[in-house]
Parts: C-alpha cells; structure tokens; sequence
C-alpha cells in the first residue's frame, strides 16, 4: 500500500493524502499508526489526523467542511493547517484541544468518511479496512471505548453500514484488507 500511495501523484497542492476508511471497530487506528511510522521511518514528512477527532454520536460525518476548512485547504494551498479536536474524555463530547498539522509530505486520514467519495479527488490512495463481521467489530469497539458506550456504537453501526452502501467507499479502494 505504501509503494501505491508513493507512486500516485499529490492531489492535496504538493500533498500525498492516503484515506484509511472502513466500519467501526475494523482496526483502521492501529493500521494508520503502523503506516505513519512505516513512512516517516522511510524519511517522508508524514501528519495524521483522524475522523473521531471531529465526529460526535449525533453527529457522525456532516462534520466534513470543518476539515476542509481547518486542515486540507490550508495544506493544498502549502499553508499549514488546524483544528479543534473533539474531547470525548467526559463522555459527551466537546470542543477540546487546538491541533496544528504541518505541510507534510503524506497526509494520512484515518476513520469512518475519510475516503468519502467528496474527499477522493483529493486522494492518492484509498484503503479500505473491513475488519470482519459486524459482532466481532462491535465487540473489539466495546472492549476499546466501554460498556457504557455499546448502546451508541451499535447506532453508529447501523449509520455507518448504510453511509458505506451508498458511499461506494469500499468499491473505491485501491487496497482493501480484511
């Protein structure tokens, strides 16, 4: 996957943005941090910022123009960018820290809508992560985000399976994993 993204042309100004979308629960966070430090271990000037840092439950991707405002049109015009991520550490989430994004070589989005079909001319690769089936995914996003939280991962998961049918997000994907 990194050969691919590193072959693509930039499509963000001089930017390299890699998506790393798929459901809840998939492994996409853990995927991403593996690719981030595979790239910058290869020497490229890598950022990543993730969807969960501006979804909420009410609001799961109607968010998007706060990231292109805040981050991918700063970065395409060669300007850094920057966002107020979601603090989610009281259980509701509110506006928490300020996050500046440096002009990176690679951009990795990581998180459910990060490969929107908005979002993939600005792409030089998609990934898609399913993650199995939708119980196991809800089980590993209980045992990550907790008990209290299974009620609205569950909704989250009804959202996110239909947001992903009609999205085309996993046709898109130039690489997609299990």
């Amino acid at each position: 996957m990194n050969d691919a993204l590193l072959a693509a042309p930039p499509r963000l100004g001089g930017v390299r943005v890699l998506a790393i979308d798929g459901p809840s629960g998939a492994g996409k966070s853990t995927l991403a941090a593996e690719v981030v430090a595979g790239l910058r271990a290869r020497g490229h000037r890598t950022e990543l910022v993730s969807t969960d840092a501006f979804a909420t439950w009410d609001d799961p991707v109607a968010w998007w123009p706060r990231l292109v405002d805040g981050v991918l049109a700063p970065l395409a015009s060669g300007v850094d960018g920057r966002y107020r991520r979601m603090d989610w550490s009281t259980g509701s989430p509110q506006p928490g820290e300020l996050i500046q994004v440096a002009v990176p070589d690679v951009l990795v989005l990581e998180g459910v809508s990060s490969g929107r079909v908005s979002a993939r001319p600005l792409l030089s690769h998609l990934c898609w992560l399913d993650g199995g089936p939708a119980a196991e995914r809800l089980a590993r996003a209980i045992a990550r985000d907790g008990r209290a939280a299974s009620a609205d991962l569950a909704r989250w998961q009804r959202f996110e399976a239909g947001w992903f049918a009609v999205d085309g997000t996993a046709e898109a994907a130039g690489t997609r994993l299990p």
